[in-house]
């Protein structure tokens, strides 16, 4: 079977190593009284934190410093912002990723609004589990190229000791290891990544805050039709994250989900294309292909295009391929009728609405984008724009 990711042998065993110490015991998160105060509100529990990684403002403030710096990658043109832009919720707007050197990748990037609480990273590999880990994929993957820095490990930390913010923001954040490398610096880009909270749109301020005008009458039409059997969308995306693959401090066990929706049925089959056929990839079972993890719809309406493979490029276009039941393609390698893909989700049967339905069910989705979140200072660049760090960064 192909394998989505190739790592050097050097990356692999800091993936072991990652994973090894996860869950090993840590210093108390820093913060006020002693412990990381989240950005949230009172009724949403925090995202589970791995004992081996407490939270701390400093070690936030480092991550998001790392998170905008195209050093991590091999030539200098990359950070991890170039695919999760904080206008868009932190995905892209692009149909597909891309690395340096202009490399398309092979899925849609994700937005990262409230990853911390997601507990299968990526589209389909259900091995990454934890921030930690996963930042190792795009640092140093090979199939495909993101970052490109396999191997260029001594090269990077040595950038980043060389200026004068990471001396100090190191020794703060990690000051029983104040050492530059992989276990610091992935723990940072994650504890930056559980501190993108999204929990302040206008469904947020009507449904909790008690704001009886947050919403539009579209907007409250449309979320009585989101929750009706008619149309079965909040099986997928239920729950305050708007997902059937979540988990908070407060669950010891992650809901995991995974469908196949019906994007295609190649030649009949089944099949999906070969370099996507989701969970199957990993499982080598049948009934996984074309299975990928529920995306939340948490800020949906800014984050097209939608799909693991950015093929729809609007919320009209989803709604339309649900109503159909699956996605006809007529002609060429991927032809087949998606609605009779013999994998497809049985809860997926399509639905008949007029157009005024559509248009509440996409105010009711629009309702769910916090517009505080896409311009929060916290989680904003903080480098100056001549700064080494951004200067020839490639950005969506």
């Amino acid at each position: 079977m192909r394998k989505q990711l190739c790592l050097g042998f050097g990356a692999a065993l800091a993936i072991l190593a990652a994973v090894a110490t996860a869950g090993a015991n840590g210093r108390a998160p820093a913060g006020a009284n002693g412990r990381y105060i989240w950005p949230m509100p009172a009724w949403m529990p925090p995202p589970p934190v791995p004992a081996g990684n407490p939270m701390s403002a400093e070690k936030v403030d480092l991550g998001r410093h790392l998170f905008y710096d195209a050093r991590l990658s091999r030539d200098g043109t990359v950070a991890c912002a170039s695919c999760h832009e904080q206008a868009r919720a932190f995905s892209d707007g692009r149909e597909l990723a891309v690395g340096i050197g202009q490399t398309i990748g092979i899925r849609n990037a994700p937005a990262l609004a409230n990853a911390g609480y997601v507990p299968q990273l990526t589209w389909a590999n259900p091995h990454l589990t934890t921030l930690e880990a996963q930042a190792l994929v795009p640092l140093f993957g090979e199939d495909p190229v993101e970052m490109g820095s396999n191997g260029r490990e001594a090269d990077i930390f040595a950038a980043l000791a060389a200026d004068p913010y990471y001396t100090d923001a190191f020794a703060s954040a990690f000051p029983d290891r104040p050492v530059i490398d992989l276990f610091t610096v992935t723990r940072a880009l994650a504890a930056f990544q559980r501190s993108l909270i999204s929990l302040d749109s206008p469904y947020d301020r009507f449904k909790y805050g008690g704001d009886a005008d947050a919403m539009t009458p579209a907007a409250l039409r449309g979320e009585r039709l989101f929750f009706d059997h008619r149309f079965e969308c909040y099986h997928c995306h239920g729950g305050i994250l708007f997902t059937d693959s979540q988990q908070t401090a407060r669950n010891p066990a992650p809901m995991l989900g995974n469908h196949n929706n019906g994007l295609y049925n190649i030649g009949g089959t089944g099949a999906y294309p070969a370099r996507a056929t989701g969970l199957y990839e990993f499982t080598g079972l049948a009934a996984d292909m074309g299975r990928f993890r529920t995306p939340s719809l948490r800020n949906v309406a800014v984050t097209a295009p939608y799909f693991h493979d950015g093929s729809a490029a609007s919320l009209r276009e989803v709604l339309d391929h649900y109503a159909a039941g699956g996605r006809t393609i007529s002609d060429g390698p991927h032809a087949g009728i998606g609605a009779a893909n013999p994998f497809k989700d049985g809860i997926l049967v399509g639905f008949d609405a007029s157009d005024a339905e559509i248009n509440d069910l996409i105010a009711f989705l629009e309702s769910l984008t916090d517009e505080g979140f896409l311009t929060n200072p916290a989680y904003s660049d903080p480098w100056p724009a001549d700064h080494p760090a951004r200067a020839t960064r490639m950005m969506p």
